[in-house]
């Protein structure tokens, strides 16, 4: 990718324009790097407002219709939506199912299930399976 860069003390704010002949993946990435704001995740934890950064993240679930994000070693409760948070957390994520993201970074293992979908294990002793719709991305992630 070829980047330009033109100095103009007329303009104000910055902006950024890309001619390209298709959208593809390194495309989405500089859009999602442009459009992505540094705002902290706020959690709640016993009534406690706690601020979280990406890399504390493990796996972000949906669970009885709340969204709870796991650490190391805890657990948290959001008031953002799964697709919200996803946008915010930058590419180590990746979406394993309708309900569950994951951070690529704490993957620990990954064993596959009788049913030939794969159960994720990560080094926070979290696990989910792949459901059949994210299995293809997954697979290509790890190189299958």
């Amino acid at each position: 990718m070829q980047v330009k860069i033109e100095i103009d003390e007329a303009i104000i704010e910055p902006y950024a324009i890309i001619y390209t002949n298709e959208i593809n993946e390194d495309i989405k990435d500089v859009v999602n790097y442009f459009n992505k704001k540094d705002v902290p995740l706020c959690v709640l934890k016993n009534e406690r407002i706690v601020i979280l950064k990406p890399e504390d993240i493990f796996m972000i679930r949906i669970e009885g219709g709340k969204t709870m994000i796991y650490t190391y070693d805890a657990s948290y409760q959001s008031k953002k939506r799964l697709y919200e948070i996803y946008q915010s957390v930058g590419k180590d994520f990746m979406q394993i199912s309708k309900q569950t993201v994951i951070n690529l970074s704490y993957l620990r293992s990954v064993e596959a299930s009788l049913s030939g979908t794969l159960l994720i294990k990560l080094k926070n002793k979290q696990s989910d399976y792949v459901s059949r719709k994210y299995l293809p991305a997954f697979k290509k992630y790890l190189g299958l």
